[in-house]
């Protein structure tokens, strides 16, 4: 009778080299993905930030129109809205561009909008109804 299985003598165990490098290939890249969509994530969230503040503007704009219809939107500044204010706050919630720098909130538009020092809306999503640095729908 033939014998047709190698002896434990022959068997190797252990991995190979090409196994170790995929092994580490495939590590690095999760780590990679990881990175890339956590610097994301930061963006992100301050993009939900500023729309939690636009929005309890938006609140606070409409309870004041509420209470003043006879009064044009174009005419309502920040300092009408503050006793409105769901969070009760004394000023304006303070938001921050993608840069660290303020933003204000032009209150004489329905919905309110966040513009940069030089007057212009800001919204880095390109999207004005997806509730990132808007209202939202």
């Amino acid at each position: 009778m033939i014998n047709n299985y190698s002896s434990p003598a022959n068997a190797r165990s252990g991995v190979t080299l090409i196994e170790l490098t995929v092994v580490i290939f495939v590590i690095l890249s999760i780590m990679g993905a990881t990175m890339y969509f956590a610097g994301n994530i930061g963006e992100w969230n301050k993009g939900k930030k500023a729309s939690a503040a636009l929005r309890e503007v938006y609140v606070a704009q409409r309870s004041y129109l509420a209470d003043n219809p006879r009064k044009p939107i174009n005419s309502i500044n920040s300092n009408d809205l503050i006793p409105y204010l769901p969070s009760g706050g004394s000023a304006l919630p303070s938001v921050e561009d993608l840069n660290g720098n303020s933003l204000t909130f032009d209150v004489a538009k329905s919905p309110p909008v966040l513009t940069e020092s030089s007057g212009s809306i800001y919204d880095p999503s390109g999207s004005f109804v997806d509730s990132l640095w808007d209202v939202g729908e």
